[in-house]
């Protein structure tokens, strides 16, 4: 059976706000672009965007070889994830174009592949270049589309199969190494960045042989690297074995409520504010975010109103259901529920500065400690590392839990929590690997509400 592969994307300047889309059938074998596909669809949001273009890439590919067996792929976690059926479809606008996808070729003969955005160029260019002429008032038009440039270097530098037996990585490395030495050298002798356009090159053509599964399928970033000076692997550092895809907990402070501009004590033994109207648009807007990543793959919140509402206002977008863990909840704070800090320190001043000088100190009245908040947290983590073992898992929580979390993973003391500024409906990301090690990917990031 012809195997085929399908590069699909789709934007939305605005989100929603004037769409494109872009598909691209390659040949895997030879990397030659068989057909392009590009439209400027109006305004709709980056899903529909996207959906549209697996729909072209598809109907491509039923015009081209309707009984190819093909690999879609796509940086698209959601529509990768639906189209797989790992995910429901609960929005009404993504239902009718997945139902449509779906009819295009029968489903056996269609597989589907998530891929970092750098590694779906082709299909990128063109949903830009259909978004440019919908600007102009115009169509997009395949003699004045340049994207298939990128895809013309990667075949410039074809790597060719290795001679050794199929899946032999390090056959495949070595004749890697040798094809590649010319054009390493090559791109060295200007400094004008040759060797950075030579790497994406390969990338995208190795991507093509792994989507169709020919042999020695190689890490063609580390291959060019290597080409400059070949040496043993190491077996520490850098080097190391891969331990496979980390967990990834993507941390979601809640949107605001009527008590965090006047930044009053609003824990989980409080009136378990809901969110103010300015926390309902800050909700929507990193759910728009989040819906346009597409990697989110569950949801957990903390059971304070303000979480759960952040939290479905994702999962309305992202068509995923909201579970609930107690463990993410706020710290209890006690007597100081409601109060500012100037207030506390005027009414109980002592207990305030035991609180500051020892996570061991609770809150007057009963409240929980920064110790007791620890145990909690990390019994939390546990419990989701164990059940989302190489996923991404979105955490809508608090201050306390998220600067918890961001704590131990670089292994910080208890002040750290002191010195970590974390905004209303920021993200925070913490991936976590197979040996026990975590590392900080994002802290307080939110540009989605700029």
């Amino acid at each position: 059976m012809r195997r085929l592969v399908v590069e699909a994307d789709g934007g939305s300047r605005g989100n929603p706000g004037p769409a494109g889309y872009g598909a691209v059938v390659i040949d895997p074998v030879s990397g030659e672009t068989l057909a392009e596909r590009a439209e400027y669809i109006g305004v709709a949001t980056n899903n529909v965007a996207e959906y549209k273009g697996l729909i072209a890439g598809l109907t491509a590919v039923r015009d081209l070889a309707p009984d190819a067996s093909v690999t879609v792929r796509m940086d698209s976690k959601l529509v990768v994830e639906q189209m797989s059926g790992r995910w429901k479809i609960k929005h009404p606008d993504m239902k009718p174009l997945a139902a449509e996808a779906a009819r295009i070729l029968p489903g056996a003969q269609v597989a589907y592949e998530w891929i970092p955005r750098e590694r779906n160029k082709h299909a990128d260019r063109l949903a830009n270049e259909a978004m440019d002429a919908g600007k102009r008032g115009e169509q997009w038009s395949p003699s004045a589309s340049s994207a298939a440039l990128d895809r013309g270097a990667a075949r410039a530098l074809a790597v060719p199969p290795p001679s050794g037996p199929p899946g032999d990585a390090a056959a495949g490395a070595a004749a890697a190494r040798a094809a590649l030495a010319g054009a390493a050298s090559a791109g060295t002798g200007s400094g004008s960045g040759s060797g950075v356009r030579d790497r994406d090159a390969v990338r995208d053509r190795d991507a093509a042989r792994v989507a169709a599964g020919t042999p020695a399928a190689l890490d063609t970033t580390a291959v060019v690297e290597a080409s400059h000076e070949a040496k043993p692997a190491p077996t520490a550092g850098w080097g190391a074995p891969d331990l496979g895809t980390p967990a990834t907990f993507v941390l979601l402070r809640h949107g605001e409520t009527a008590l965090t501009p006047q930044k009053r004590f609003s824990g989980s033994g409080g009136t378990d504010p809901e969110l103010s109207p300015a926390g309902l648009r800050q909700a929507e807007a990193v759910a728009a975010a989040l819906a346009a990543r597409g990697t989110i793959q569950a949801i957990i919140s903390s059971p304070l109103k303000r979480c759960r509402q952040t939290a479905q206002a994702v999962a309305d977008r992202l068509g995923l259901d909201v579970l609930v863990d107690e463990g993410l909840r706020e710290t209890d704070f006690g007597a100081w529920e409601g109060l500012t800090f100037a207030e506390v320190k005027e009414r109980h001043p002592e207990d305030l500065e035991a609180w500051l000088a020892s996570p061991k100190a609770a809150p007057t009245g009963g409240g929980e400690s920064f110790a007791a908040v620890t145990r909690r947290v990390t019994a939390a983590r546990d419990r989701l590392l164990s059940r989302h073992q190489g996923r991404t898992v979105l955490l809508v929580t608090h201050v306390t839990p998220v600067k918890t979390l961001v704590r131990l993973a670089l292994g910080a003391p208890p002040e750290a929590l002191f010195r970590m500024e974390l905004s209303a409906a920021s993200l925070s990301a913490v991936a976590y690997y197979a040996d026990g090690n975590a590392s900080l990917r994002l802290l307080n990031d939110t540009s989605h509400l700029r």
